[in-house]
Formats: C-alpha cells, structure tokens, sequence
C-alpha cells in the first residue's frame, strides 16, 4: 500500500464544496484522502496479467489452502495491519462516530508507513457494542497479520483488547494503551538516569484513569516503578473508596502502595513524577508541592495539564504532547516499530517484554545527548524504528512468542 498525498487543492473551497471560507491548508490536504493501493507488481500485457490473475493466481491459492502458513509468503498479510476504531474516543474529539474517525485512522495508516514500513488499512465500525466489535474483527482478522486498536472508550477497550488477544493468534494492540506507556517509561527511564537515579526510587501520580492512565501505571510498576498512584475525577483510586468500576478496582489493589487518598493535588505533595493524560488544570500550588528533580509529564493536547513555563519552575524535565515544545511524548515512536519488529518474526501476540524492550531501546537512541531538554528521540530520528524494530523481534523470540 502506497501512503500518499492526492493532490491536495488549494482554491477557497478547500473546506467544504461551495462553501466561501479562507483557505485551509489542513483541508487542502485531506481532500480526497491521505493515502492510496498501489500495485507493487506491473500487470503490463496478458503475461502479466495471468500470473497476477488467472490462471496463475490459483496455484498460489491451491499451495496456501494445502499449507495456510504459507499466506504469509505469498499474499501482504506478513505486513499488513488492520487500524480499528468505534470512533468513541477520538483524539480530544470524544465520540464523533465512525465517519469522523476515518482522517485520524488514515493518518494513523500512513504513520505506520512513513515510519515503520508497515501497510495499514483504516477501518472504522458502525457499531459501539463490544460483542459485535470483537465478532468482527474475528472475521476480518485472516486479511491480516496484526489488529491496532484505536479511539475506543474505556472501559470497553480493554475487554475488546483482551478476548480479541485471546480469540487470535496474531498481534491485538490498542495503542492508546500501549502505545502512550512504552513511550512514557522510556522518558522516564531518561529522566531518571539524568537525575542519578533509578525507577525503583520514583513515586509517581497520574492524573487520568482511562485507558491511557490504567495502562500506563500497570506498564510502569511491571518495569520496576518504586509506586503510582492514579487519580480520576473523584481522587486517588484507593481500596477504601466504594465507587469504583472493575478495571479501577483492579488497579486499586495493584497501585497506591503509600494508601494515599483524597484529591490529586493532595497526592502530588513530595511526588517525583506528575503523569497527566485527563486533560484539566493543575493548580500551581500543588505542582510546587513537588519533590525536589522531580519531573512533569504533562501530555494533554493541545492544553498540557501544567504549562510548560509553571512545570519549568518546580521540575528538572517537563515533557508534553506536543511538538512545539521539548521531550514530545508522542506514540508514533512506539508502534510502528512495534508491529514491525512483531511482523517481522510473525510474533503470535505482543508480550510485556516486547513492550519494555520497545522502551528501553527507544530510551537507549538517546545515549550520551541525554540532557534536561532531551530525554526522547524526535520521530523524524531514523535510528527510532531500527532500534525498536529489532529489540521487539528480538524479544518476542526470546519470549517464545515468534514463528519465524
């Protein structure tokens, strides 16, 4: 699959057809789509035309329905991934329904291209049920060699990720999840090592307990976090509070070793990392109630939870979700390499090791320019995807995990 451009237009009308609005470059761009197929063998003359089509075609078929292993040698299965989405939570948009989705999932697409040399096919579904979701995909997933799962709400996303990962045997991934996290602990890790310290030594509060917060505290503590306390609209996710859903009740018991409760700015007092994925404002009495080299990931977009300029005040590394300032904390320099380095070994699923060995080689592409304004890579890096890339394959071998 081609990731493409469509010839952009840039007359007035760029926004909608007849409409008499200024020039938009953003419309422009998206007119008629982000990406395109592409052949990539010539069907020139009726030579070409039989091997690509019949009659030669049906000897590749009748070889694949003897041996079905061998589709993955003989059709883009081997490097194809399905983008999936509800279109229930998307970006900051919240639920704009399955037609809206589709420029963000297009852009997903191309991303996995551009910087992961992986095919991605955008598919948004007309459905919110959990049942039918995952019925379709099950469906769909012989096309494919791998499932991204994209914008879907909590706490549906993690039912949806877990029976799809235990219904098939090829890589189900949820990037909002995951994605966010493997970034997250390799700044981290950064971040750490800039200050003379380890994980193990870091108390951390999260402000958010949606997919991306619940994710992100499980993925730090299986790394080696010292604790992590997760706030949502009502406090700390503590044991003692009587309103939490299955997933919160499941994270109570795992994080919070300090049996911390009331607010999150309470929390924040002598905490050395603030994680914001919720969105919201933090007041600045309680960032500078911070400990000392402490550190601020604040990642809402496009209104990070601290501003830059109050985090710089209290924080030795203040990272966002943006571009426009230093440490971007963004999840393009986790999955492409991700599904890459999973493809590339026909991994039969995505393990925890395949997540930390993804982080700790994007923390390791930094290596000596570590500095307070450079704890992550910039996913313009070449040397991101390689490294990612081969630290998952190899993990996923050393996890039993590849079949190739």
């Amino acid at each position: 699959m081609a990731a493409e451009i469509v010839n952009p237009r840039s007359d007035s009308t760029a926004g909608h057809e007849g409409a008499e609005e200024p020039f938009d470059p953003a419309f422009a761009l998206h007119r008629g789509g982000k990406m395109a197929v592409q052949a990539t063998v010539p069907v020139r003359d009726k030579d070409d035309l039989s091997l690509a089509y019949t009659p030669g075609v049906a000897k590749v078929c009748s070889a694949i329905a003897e041996k079905p292993e061998l589709v993955h040698d003989y059709t883009w299965k081997s490097n194809v991934v399905a983008v999936v989405t509800d279109g229930t939570a998307v970006l900051g948009l919240g639920d704009i329904g399955p037609e809206a989705s589709l420029p963000v999932m297009e852009g997903k697409a191309i991303l996995f291209k551009q910087f992961g040399g992986v095919d991605a096919v955008p598919i948004a579904l007309a459905t919110t049920d959990v049942d039918e979701i995952i019925d379709t995909v099950v469906r769909l997933a012989p096309s494919f060699g791998g499932v991204n799962l994209e914008d879907i709400s909590a706490p549906r996303c993690f039912e949806i990720e877990r029976r799809l990962q235990e219904r098939l045997d090829i890589p189900v991934f949820h990037d909002d999840q995951h994605g966010t996290a493997v970034v997250t602990l390799a700044a981290l890790r950064n971040a750490a090592r800039l200050t003379g310290r380890t994980l193990g030594d870091l108390r951390a509060v999260i402000s958010g307990a949606g997919a991306a917060g619940v994710a992100i505290a499980k993925f730090l503590l299986e790394a080696g976090l010292g604790d992590v306390a997760v706030a949502d609209r009502k406090g700390v996710v503590s044991r003692d509070r009587d309103d939490l859903t299955p997933v919160k009740r499941e994270l109570a018991e795992l994080t919070n070793k300090a049996g911390l409760s009331g607010s999150l700015e309470s929390a924040l007092a002598g905490a050395d990392v603030f994680i914001g994925v919720s969105g919201g404002t933090v007041p600045e009495p309680a960032v500078a109630s911070v400990a000392p080299n402490s550190f601020v990931f604040a990642m809402a977009n496009p209104n990070p939870e601290v501003h830059p300029d109050i985090a710089h005040k209290y924080a030795s590394v203040v990272a966002t979700g943006r571009s426009d300032y230093p440490n971007q904390i963004n999840n393009v320099l986790a999955f492409p390499g991700i599904f890459a380095g999973a493809l590339q070994v026909r991994a039969s699923r995505i393990t925890e090791g395949m997540k930390i060995a993804a982080a700790d080689a994007l923390a390791g592409v930094v290596g000596d320019e570590l500095s307070a304004d450079y704890v992550i890579p910039s996913p313009f890096d070449e040397r991101v995807a390689p490294a990612v890339t081969a630290a998952v394959a190899a993990a996923a071998r050393a996890e039993g995990v590849a079949r190739r």
